[in-house]
């Protein structure tokens, strides 16, 4: 089964609208802007570098080509099913999950994103699974890439993010029975970011 490990940047809380999609599978990946409609949090641009002035997105300062939230999701859709219905994986996604589900469903998508995977896998609970005799710090995924892999990168962009994970998924290699515990669908979720 293929995998497509994806991340997304948002304006921070409490609202937490999507201003970055990225997807990677293999050689394949998707990396899109959306057009934000509120500010970016403080808290948030801190992190992540995103600013929004006068209806466009910035990143450190750098004017980003965005695209509107429902042409963002169907290039994501299109690209799920390009892969044939993989299995969607992501660090701390049943925080990522809700607000895509939320974001799919204003723009009358979320039926076309559940006929276009399999399921989700959070590697968050995985990792302390696989790892619960390891002495380390933190299960965040920077750390974990740091620490079990010597590598670091530019975290809380999504592209980056996504290719530390599916570097960092392939070191992990879970067993079938060990996704199979950590693998849930979208509708099992409560959208409350």
């Amino acid at each position: 089964q293929s995998l497509v490990f994806f991340d997304l940047e948002t304006t921070g809380l409490p609202r937490c609208e999507i201003v970055q999609l990225a997807a990677v599978s293999g050689l394949h990946s998707l990396n899109l802007y959306i057009r934000p409609r509120c500010p970016v949090q403080p808290a948030a641009a801190r992190v992540t570098g995103f600013t929004v002035r006068g209806r466009r997105l910035y990143l450190h300062r750098r004017l980003l080509l965005t695209n509107s939230l429902r042409e963002v999701l169907v290039s994501f859709i299109a690209f799920l099913q390009m892969l044939g219905r993989p299995l969607l994986v992501g660090h701390n996604i049943r925080f990522d999950c809700p607000v895509l589900v939320r974001s799919l469903d204003e723009v009358q998508l979320r039926a076309h994103f559940e006929a276009s995977v399999s399921g989700c896998v959070d590697t968050l609970p995985l990792a302390r699974e696989l790892l619960r005799d390891r002495c380390l710090r933190s299960f965040g995924q920077e750390n974990l890439v740091r620490e079990l892999l010597g590598l670091n990168y530019k975290a809380h962009d999504a592209l980056e993010d996504v290719r530390a994970l599916q570097t960092l998924y392939g070191f992990l290699q879970p067993t079938p029975e060990v996704i199979s515990r950590h693998k849930f669908t979208v509708d099992t979720l409560r959208c409350k970011p």
